[in-house]
């Protein structure tokens, strides 16, 4: 006879047994993704600081401005580029991988990834007239070229985070005897969730970009090159992530109202919650061994105000829900702390800087803040990754939260994809390696004074 304790071992023991191919698909898709997302978010940010400096250059003849955003289009089109190997090939194993959920689900998602492509191939129109209109169109004219690509790069960011919002967050459908029926795309499309998650992606692309394009410039500071070109190269694009940095606390604190209805054991394993606690303590750092949490820093109420913004409510803990349905608890927990972390550690870091600035010392000249603003780039790369493995791991075991598992996802096919991995790590590794030769190629001949190179990536010619 099934009684009700049968029926949930025998649950539980179903959700134990993976599927061969899981573990491949999981690691090709991390792959994959988080390699693509740092391309990603410069196609998101970059035209925005392409513009400004392009448009400082024009309306004050300024030639250090123009120069730099002539090289930053350059330096655009070999990112967009290596992106869309990368996008093309996480299209592809969106139905390589996940034919449970593209079969089932195809329906549903079809109209944000029809956009996106639609805005991929704008994107790459605009980016083409912009780059190859230097000297060719009349200033105002050209200047303008940026904002499709600025304004596209967005749609296309957005169609994504729409699905991946959708997926945190199902609507747009019923389910009728096991068939997907009544399919609204535009309710998918403009999911409630969608604009805030999209909010923290799109400042974090400012963090990510403007972080790392100037430090590029604290790095020429470093070797001494502080002219006119290094110092502009690094302010404007620090003053993009300064922005960002400072308003990222804000946008993900509001991104996580209602997560405790939403999905309570992601925010559980965020809060490293076992039981439920009134008030619930911020944990920082720790680990959960055997059920029991471990080695971590326990500041009394502050979780209670942070995560369910009063001072007395518990936060959910992990024994409110069943074991099946717990998520990489340690993975989760670990990633999202050190996504905070880092937001936190840079946005103090601006904070000083302009106030220091505001005050007369200009920090460009300390070589520790130099390091730092260096280190930063890489920084907001970390805490970017950090976010993803935190919204996705979090959410499982469920691909589609509370309708469908990631296990009734996956292929059913396991040493093609082992194989499948492999190659992809080189490929991708190849790509990474071909994109630093080239920027640095490129850089090479621009610090010996070939201002009009006459490609992104053409090779230098033998006289």
């Amino acid at each position: 006879m099934l009684t009700p304790d049968v029926v949930t071992a025998l649950t539980r023991l179903a959700a134990e047994v993976e599927p061969p191919g899981l573990l491949p698909a999981r690691e090709q898709m991390a792959l994959s993704l988080g390699w693509h997302i740092v391309l990603a978010c410069f196609g998101v940010a970059f035209p925005a600081m392409i513009f400004v400096m392009h448009l400082r250059g024009i309306r004050h003849s300024d030639p250090v401005a123009l120069g730099l955003a002539k090289r930053w289009a350059k330096v655009s089109a070999v990112l967009f580029a290596i992106g869309a190997v990368s996008g093309t090939v996480l299209s592809f194993e969106m139905g390589l991988l996940w034919p449970g959920l593209m079969g089932t689900y195809g329906d549903v998602l079809g109209l944000p990834f029809a956009f996106e492509g639609l805005a991929f191939f704008l994107e790459a129109i605009f980016l083409g007239i912009y780059l190859y209109g230097w000297g060719r169109m009349p200033a105002k004219r050209h200047v303008l070229m940026v904002l499709p690509m600025a304004v596209t790069g967005i749609i296309g960011a957005y169609c994504v985070l729409a699905v991946n919002a959708w997926m945190n967050v199902p609507t747009g459908f019923r389910i009728v005897d096991g068939q997907v029926t009544d399919v609204e795309p535009w309710k998918v499309l403009f999911n409630q969730h969608a604009f805030l998650q999209f909010a923290h992606m799109w400042v974090g692309a400012y963090m990510l970009t403007g972080f790392t394009v100037a430090g590029v410039y604290a790095v020429g500071m470093l070797r001494g090159r502080r002219d006119a070109h290094h110092r502009l190269g690094f302010l404007v694009p620090f003053v993009f992530a300064s922005i960002a940095a400072v308003t990222q606390p804000f946008v993900g604190h509001v991104l996580g109202f209602g997560l405790d209805e939403r999905q309570p054991a992601k925010l559980a394993a965020f809060e490293l919650a076992e039981t439920t606690e009134s008030p619930s303590p911020l944990r920082l750092g720790g680990v959960l061994v055997d059920g029991e949490v471990k080695w971590s820093i326990d500041i009394p109420r502050l979780g209670s105000l942070i995560a369910m913004n009063s001072p007395d409510k518990p936060v959910p803990g992990l024994d409110t829900i069943p074991e099946e349905d717990h998520p990489p608890v340690n993975m989760t927990h670990l990633a999202f702390q050190t996504m905070v972390g880092i937001g936190t550690l840079l946005a103090a870091a601006v904070v000083l800087f302009w106030f220091q600035r505001r005050r007369g010392r200009d920090l460009l000249e300390k070589r520790w803040f130099l390091r730092f603003a260096a280190a930063a780039g890489p920084l907001a790369v970390v805490a970017l990754e950090a976010g993803w493995i935190a919204t996705e791991v979090g959410r499982q075991p469920w691909i589609v939260y509370d309708v469908m598992r990631t296990t009734d996802a996956v292929g059913d096919y396991t040493a093609s994809l082992w194989w499948l991995l492999g190659i992809s790590t080189v490929v991708y590794t190849a790509m990474t390696v071909g994109a630093v030769v080239v920027l640095r190629s490129m850089a090479r001949r621009w610090r010996a004074g070939d201002a009009d190179l006459p490609s992104p990536y053409a090779p230098e010619v033998s006289s």
